[in-house]
């Protein structure tokens, strides 16, 4: 394996299996405003993707009838709500165990707002499992990168091994000049993923066998 020392784990479609209450919470801003619903996993892994508002837009909402901040808000509402009924996907703490006994430092690093992430980690019985947990100052889900810039700022020397489920966490990965894999079980598509160009695997068992070979 490469002498990593860091493991920078996403939060949601990697950690949290979250895509079916993401599903359910778009349909329900959907049905309101008697729009089409998605149909299924496969559609919906085919239109998500950051900024979160370019996948409002694909959804077919019109922020010229109703604001964003509304419709972000209502989305945050429902996916609080239904947050309960997501687990953390097989393999999580099998692979969290195993960086850990090779001595990785392990952060967290999720476009979520923080403190909502925070709460999350602690119904998950997750509150600390990671050395370091960040996430953003709001709701909207624009993009992580300031957050991996800042990182990178603060840990220049750190070889890190970026652990994603979309191609916005590729991009996080390359802003900060570290490995990436990503893990095709979330909020995008294996194609969309395989595009990027690097590693993409099944699932965190398929990681840590390929890194360790267990």
């Amino acid at each position: 394996m490469k002498a990593y020392t860091h493991i920078i784990w996403d939060f949601n479609g990697t950690v949290l299996d979250d895509v079916d209450i993401g599903i359910q919470s778009a349909n329900r801003l959907l049905k309101k405003r008697g729009l089409p619903l998605m149909s299924g996993k496969a559609e919906y892994q085919s239109k998500f993707g950051f900024p979160i508002i370019d996948y409002y837009r694909r959804l077919g909402l019109d922020f010229s009838k109703e604001p964003y901040d509304v419709m972000a808000h209502e989305w945050v509402r429902s996916y609080l709500e239904l947050a309960p009924l997501a687990p953390v996907y097989p393999g999580v703490k099998e692979a969290m165990t195993c960086f850990a006994s090779h001595g990785l430092f392990q952060v967290l690093m999720s476009a979520t707002e923080l403190s909502m992430l925070q709460k999350q980690l602690v119904d998950l019985g997750m509150a600390e499992s990671f050395d370091l947990v960040l996430g953003l100052d709001n709701i909207y889900a624009n993009s992580k990168l300031h957050l991996a810039e800042k990182w990178r700022r603060e840990n220049p020397t750190a070889v890190a091994l970026m652990l994603g489920d979309t191609e916005h966490d590729h991009q996080v990965a390359e802003a900060m000049g570290v490995d990436c894999f990503l893990i095709a079980q979330g909020h995008q598509n294996r194609s969309t993923l395989e595009a990027c160009g690097c590693p993409v695997f099944d699932d965190l068992f398929e990681v840590t066998a390929f890194l360790f070979g267990k």
